[in-house]
């Protein structure tokens, strides 16, 4: 089975070929999930699970390729000819209704004067929470 986050084997056979051989195949193919893992989920190189090797080790061989061109190799090769580049962010933001220009709706309150704060007001008793 499939780990959720590793290489597929079909992608694996189009990328082996780009790749440096430099120590054992098995070794790469768990740095390329290493780094598909950082580059899916987000996470700080340092937290990187011990499964894929030490994070310091991963980090500096991701920095190796990236000067030698190694990953520009593997896009160029990889690119869809349509497409000349194609980037997703999958990151949600929400804010509040109002904050997109919702139109405010009136509450039970409404006719009251609020406080900029929420503070008590000058010249108030000191408040309890308790009895």
């Amino acid at each position: 089975m499939l780990a959720r986050h590793a290489i597929a084997d079909a992608d694996w056979d189009r990328i082996t070929g780009l790749l440096p051989t430099r120590g054992p195949k098995n070794d790469t193919r768990r740095f390329v999930d290493a780094v598909l893992f950082v580059a899916r989920t987000g996470v700080p190189w340092r937290d990187l699970p011990e499964r894929f090797g030490h994070w310091n080790a991963v980090w500096r061989r991701f920095d190796r390729w990236s000067r030698k061109g190694v990953w520009q190799e593997v896009f160029d090769a990889l690119q869809d000819p349509d497409l000349e580049w194609l980037i997703l962010d999958s990151t949600v933001i929400r804010a509040h209704p109002c904050a997109a220009g919702a139109p405010k709706k009136p509450t039970a309150r409404a006719g009251r004067r609020s406080r900029p704060s929420g503070a008590a007001g000058a010249g108030s008793g000191p408040r309890s929470m308790c009895g």
